[in-house]
């Protein structure tokens, strides 16, 4: 800018800028110098400074040398910062527009800068790589605030360099890549932050790179990841959330980085890092006395980014939605997905804006970098009256309010667990195991069925490999969670039988420091993992063997929310698109949705919260959708395919048809397809196969399902997938009578719902025929005599013994294949108790024999349930409370088939 010819006094000032000049002696003093900047000002004011605003201003009057160059971006600083400061103190400009303006402005600046920096020198020439032989291009790594798009008004921006490749320029004067990034790099630092009579355009830090200030200015990707992998530490990561790329080859560089930053597991080693770190910042703070640094001190602007990115260190590598900078979307983002409360999150954007919004009222002072709140008397006014306050008290008030929330939500996130080892009251108990010692009569009078043996028990785990192999920082940990462990397997009615299943799981979990970190760090699950252990076998094995379902433990909430699963089948889609084209992550993301909601319902179940049909209905939900979300995306990288979406159907029988999933249960799958291209057997096959795999491939996260797909036109010797002319023909004249029975219960569960009510339809009337009343019986009493030759009749089965589960099929089976042509409504997948009562009711069925057949169906299907549960066969004696019931679908068998010879 041209220097004035003479200095107006306020007055002459626009008077749309007289609130702002009221607060800023910065901008007075601009004003002052630069009248022709306040008329310009007080123009524009009712405009943002947009980006495209901000290039043209710059490309209008192309600089000639350097001094030039230098003295347009100061000006372009001077202009932006002058209609900012106006229109926030005029309350036109809210805190995303000033935050997004003067990171536009430093994006913008270092680009520029760049360019100008990287200015063509047939000297020199252009810097090539190595390996690649391509010209080699500077990255600058925008952190922090800049990095997160919410860069204050008058802060520094850190940056960072890279560059891909070593080698050397092309030109006469060779210089090595380092050395040529390095000399770009000091430059378009001068550029920007060198202080002339025009001010500066941005402070530049470079701390953050490796190593530091004893570290170079530039390094390669080679380097980077190098010091990434063997000397980055944790506050490192910290930093890189915000890490993001304003030039070069910036999806690259992310691709080298993202690892370093989110682990692939859920990492609560982060909560100890990120307290240590707070630590240190609480120290300094009160060292330096700056208890009033509202960006450091207590309840300040760190402690809410803190929140935020101590979420992201532990999930974002699992959840692509938590790698956003920006500290307000993520605030969002965690309430989105419930690991923050809507409440706290409100309290804490509510907070952030505050703090924010002071703190650039603060900077606008004397354009200085500062966060402390004034001390003297006219500034203090200043500042509450531009806050929307009275007077200072009343402002100070709100400010400790705010802080106040602040400090609560970060002390709820961070709380500190208690020293579980030293103090603990049976730390001693543990400690004599370690040594050997014999400490049966504590354990007796915890409450120890078997003291003795569990002595041993603990002894053995202390001297075996599994912990003695352990990290320290492992073994630290499991010294820390064993004594209230033993204290809270105590207090359970089979201590025993849970403590040693607990130790299972440290044996297992021994060596991944997160899983331990997370019982250590959140004392709380301690009692919710003991019981669930205590409770079932089935689950104390389920959660062993997928550890990472330890995180459901931590919010109550969660676990015990009923299912729905419009909402979590977008939440799996988003994640599933989130891994791109990463086959083998989508396939490890689908167990994990799968295992966590197989894990939440069976923690319902235990507590009692969902009655069997419930879960049985939950668990077949669940099944549809993981299997609608498979079709959609092994369709999606099927290659070859002719249209959008196929023409492709699942059809469930069994179990999965009838709603009647229990925990572990397999999936009896058909597939159909409706599509005339040459090719669409060939490609439905192939899918088809994809299926099977995606689903069945035991993978580091587990399976899914086991696939049973005999039951197909023709069975194991059939085609894979079945179009539906062949499909409804084999139903109609090759299919055995068995088949008809099994289609009793199926139903479409997945696919191309065109194809789902032509299913119905075509299943409605396989089932309606008339059908001789004399082979039907003959071939459904031939069936189920053939059961019993591969599965007896025994007392304790509940499934397969006289009066059982099977028998109540079969019944149920033979009534829809003989009456369905007269009774319509039979032909409905409504299970096995509905239809019975709509056999009595139409007057096909003793209504009294069949009461009893419902309750016994009902309670063999319990005891089916828990004995899966409880991971035991069931005692003779279980039976004796059914007796009669049974006694009712043994003569209802009989009054429908007669008996059949070793069903006794």
């Amino acid at each position: 800018m041209t220097e004035p010819t003479s200095s107006p006094s306020s007055n002459t000032l626009p008077a749309n800028l007289a609130a702002a000049l009221a607060h800023s002696r910065y901008l007075e003093r601009l004003f002052n110098r630069h009248p022709q900047l306040a008329e310009e000002t007080s123009t524009h004011l009712h405009q943002p400074f947009a980006r495209s605003e901000m290039e043209l201003r710059l490309l209008k009057q192309p600089a000639s040398d350097e001094a030039t160059f230098k003295r347009q971006l100061r000006g372009l600083r001077q202009a932006v910062m002058a209609r900012l400061i106006a229109r926030e103190l005029s309350g036109l400009a809210n805190l995303t527009e000033a935050v997004h303006t003067v990171s536009d402005l430093a994006e913008i600046a270092v680009q520029h800068a760049l360019s100008w920096a990287t200015q063509p020198d047939e000297r020199i020439g252009t810097p090539i790589g190595e390996d690649s032989k391509l010209p080699q291009e500077l990255i600058v790594v925008g952190m922090g605030k800049l990095g997160g798009r919410e860069l204050n008004v008058s802060s520094d921006i850190d940056l960072i360099f890279v560059y891909p490749e070593d080698g050397v320029t092309d030109g006469p004067r060779h210089l090595t890549n380092h050395e040529y990034f390095a000399q770009v790099g000091r430059k378009l630092i001068n550029l920007i932050a060198d202080i002339d009579e025009n001010g500066f355009v941005f402070r530049v830090d470079m701390r953050l790179r490796p190593f530091g200030d004893a570290g170079p200015l530039a390094c390669s990707f080679a380097a980077l990841e190098n010091y990434l992998l063997t000397q980055g530490r944790e506050w490192e990561r910290y930093a890189w959330i915000k890490g993001r790329p304003l030039t070069g080859d910036g999806e690259a560089l992310m691709q080298l980085v993202t690892p370093f930053v989110y682990r692939k597991y859920l990492d609560y080693g982060a909560y100890h890092s990120m307290r240590e770190l707070h630590s240190q910042i609480r120290r300094e703070v009160a060292r330096r006395d700056m208890a009033d640094n509202i960006k450091l001190g207590p309840g300040g602007i760190r402690e809410i980014e803190f929140i935020g990115q101590v979420f992201q260190l532990i999930r974002g590598g699992r959840t692509k939605s938590l790698q956003q900078r920006p500290t307000r979307a993520i605030l969002d983002e965690l309430a989105r997905l419930g690991l923050l409360s809507q409440e706290a999150v409100k309290e804490l954007q509510e907070a952030y804006a505050f703090l924010r919004n002071l703190e650039h009222r603060m900077m606008y002072l004397d354009d200085a970098q500062t966060q402390m709140l004034p001390g003297n008397d006219i500034d203090q006014q200043r500042i509450a009256k531009s806050m929307g306050f009275a007077d200072w008290p009343a402002f100070t008030a709100e400010l400790e309010r705010q802080r106040g929330r602040v400090t609560r939500h970060f002390e709820t996130v961070f709380v500190l667990p208690p020293n579980q080892d030293e103090n603990h009251p049976h730390a001693a108990l543990w400690q004599q195991a370690q040594n050997g010692e014999n400490a049966d009569n504590e354990l007796a009078k915890l409450g120890y069925q078997d003291a003795h043996e569990m002595q041993r028990r603990l002894n053995a785990f202390a001297s075996g490999s599994a912990y003695q192999q352990m990290p320290d920082r492992c073994r630290k940990r499991v010294d820390a969670i064993l004594p209230p462990l033993i204290e809270v397997a105590a207090g359970y009615p089979n201590p025993d039988a849970t403590l040693m299943r607990i130790l299972d799981l440290l044996a297992a979990i021994g060596r991944r420091e997160s899983y331990l970190a997370l019982l250590a760090e959140h004392p709380q699950t301690l009692k919710r993992l003991a019981s669930l252990y205590s409770a079932s076998p089935w689950v104390s094995v389920y959660l062993t063997q997928h550890p990472i379902l330890l995180d459901e433990l931590l919010d109550v909430r969660l676990l015990y929310q009923v299912p729905d699963w419009k909402k979590l089948g977008l939440i799996l889609r988003q994640e599933l698109n989130d891994l791109d084209d990463d086959t083998e992550a989508k396939m490890d993301c689908l167990r994990h949705f799968q295992h966590t909601q197989v894990f939440r319902l069976v923690a319902q179940d235990l507590a009692g919260l969902l009655p069997l049909e419930t879960v049985s209905d939950h668990l077949s939900d669940l099944a549809d959708l993981v299997l609608a979300v498979t079709l959609e995306q092994t369709w999606a990288e099927l290659p070859g395919k002719h249209r959008p979406a196929p023409r492709f159907a699942i059809v469930g029988y069994g179990k999965l048809g009838g709603k009647e999933l229990g925990y572990g249960s397999d999936l009896d799958l058909v597939y159909l397809y409706d599509d005339d291209h040459p090719n669409a057997s060939e490609l439905y096959a192939k899918l088809a196969k994809r299926i099977v795999t995606w689903l069945s491939t035991l993978t580091a996260a587990g399976l899914l399902y086991e696939i049973d797909l005999r039951l197909r036109p023709n069975g194991a010797s059939g085609l894979l997938v079945s179009n539906l002319q062949a499909f409804e023909q084999y139903q109609r004249e090759s299919a055995w009578v068995w088949e008809h029975q099994a289609l009793t219960r199926a139903r479409f569960v997945a696919g191309d719902k065109d194809i789902g009510v032509w299913f119905e339809s075509v299943r409605e009337e396989i089932l309606r025929q008339k059908r001789e009343p004399k082979p039907l019986h003959d071939a459904v009493v031939e069936m189920r005599h053939k059961m019993l030759e591969s599965h007896p009749a025994r007392p304790d089965d509940v499934k397969h013994c006289r009066g059982g589960i099977v028998d109540i099929e079969f019944i149920v089976q033979y009534l829809v294949l003989a009456n369905a042509h007269n009774h319509p409504r039979l032909t409905a997948n409504r299970g096995n108790i509905a239809l019975l009562g709509f056999a009595a009711a139409d007057k096909l069925l003793d209504p009294a024999l069949v009461e009893q057949t419902q309750r016994a169906y009902r309670e063999l299907r319990r005891l089916q349930h828990a004995s899966r549960l409880n991971g035991s066969t069931l005692a003779v004696e279980t039976f004796a409370p059914l007796a009669a019931d049974m006694v009712g679908v043994r003569t209802l068998w009989e009054k429908l088939f007669g008996e059949i010879p070793g069903l006794q």
